[in-house]
């Protein structure tokens, strides 16, 4: 009797303990094994990105992306190094052996941050097919890449008709990081954007060959100013804060000096802060951030992204323009910019992209 009741003991154990297994791997995905939260994402979802040159706090589009990185690992309560993280290149050399160790090290999915990756990222994809890769500001064709673009000629046409608004001398800047069919639409928009206010003004442009020269900024932004230069956009990444640099040394030695610096990529009020003065006028938001945060959603959830051109602007809030400098964005600024912006989102006014389309938009004025 006793034997017998032990064995009808052990069955109901037994049976037990298969029914508290079977309910402890109800939280598990069919796919991977991995546990997913309630958004049907994997918990061990791990993602990165490789820098451009100018680094995560050069206050433009590699501090954005890491800022959606990090606003994407907060979500899904991962943290640096455990989830996410970022490999900084100080050259072009760098990129290689970064995106390298990032796939060494497993990253399920890895962003190259700029045009300048874009050879690398097309090689490394090649390589290791299995690996989900992504690239900002250009397109790699191979179907585990996804890219990532933006109609930055729409906020640079606006911010052209900002400075067109507030410039005194009919002279404003345009200062380039790298001479490139991606900056082009930077230069082109915002020309546009100033000869649709007044086709007199003169835009002077200039290059500095580089995404991380703040020296280099500060000297062309110095001579455009002395040349009465009075308001200068600039996409230059890293580069830029010579210009901000350059403009806030000029203001606190003459405070009546109406000077001003237009951002780009991230709202750069707070670069322009000098004393009870800010010489931001306004930035040209490009929400990169907000764009590597949804693709690594995508991606985690399991949504094949690979082969995808991504695009923002204007219509899908991927493109804006800071409106952060109430003092120096005057309602009149405010209400020619909602204009423009109105025609542009009717498909009234095409913004030019290129110089020669440029060129066309001109004649029309």
């Amino acid at each position: 009797m006793k034997k017998s009741r032990s064995l009808i003991f052990l069955a109901v154990l037994i049976s037990l303990t298969l029914a508290l297994a079977a309910c402890g791997s109800s939280g598990k995905s069919k796919d991977s094994g991995k546990s997913a939260d309630k958004s049907g994402a994997t918990s061990d979802y791990s993602a990165a990105m490789v820098t451009d040159i100018g680094g995560i706090d050069d206050k433009s589009f590699n501090q954005s992306s890491w800022e959606g990185l990090q606003a994407w690992g907060k979500e899904h309560g991962l943290s640096k190094g455990k989830g996410f993280d970022y490999a900084q290149s100080s050259n072009e050399a760098d990129y290689m052996p970064n995106l390298t160790r990032l796939i060494r090290d497993k990253y399920d999915l890895i962003f190259g941050i700029g045009f300048n990756l874009k050879n690398d990222i097309d090689k490394v994809a090649k390589q290791y097919p299995d690996t989900k890769f992504a690239i900002v500001d250009d397109v790699v064709d191979q179907p585990n890449v996804v890219s990532i673009n933006f109609k930055e000629q729409e906020g640079s046409f606006l911010v052209g008709v900002a400075a067109a608004k507030k410039t005194k001398t009919n002279k404003v800047g345009f200062v380039g990081g790298v001479e490139s069919p991606l900056i082009e639409k930077f230069e082109s928009g915002f020309i546009a954007g100033v000869k649709s206010v007044n086709p007199d003004i003169k835009v002077d442009v200039q290059y500095a060959a580089s995404f991380g020269a703040p020296d280099k900024g500060k000297i062309i932004a110095s001579n455009m100013y002395n040349d009465g230069v009075d308001v200068i956009y600039h996409s230059s990444g890293g580069t830029g804060n010579g210009v901000f640099n350059q403009a806030k040394d000029i203001k606190q030695n003459n405070p009546d000096r109406d000077i001003w610096v237009i951002g780009v990529d991230r709202d750069q009020y707070e670069e322009g802060k000098i004393g009870d003065h800010n010489i931001t006028l306004t930035s040209m938001v490009k929400r990169v951030d907000v764009a590597v945060q949804d693709v690594a959603n995508k991606a985690m959830k399991g949504e094949h992204l690979g082969g995808e051109k991504l695009e923002f602007g204007l219509k899908d809030e991927g493109i804006g323009v800071a409106m952060t400098n109430k003092d120096a964005m005057a309602d009149d600024i405010v209400k020619e910019i909602n204009d423009w912006k109105k025609k542009i989102l009717d498909d009234e006014v095409k913004v030019p992209k290129t110089r020669k389309e440029l060129k066309e938009y001109e004649k029309s004025l």
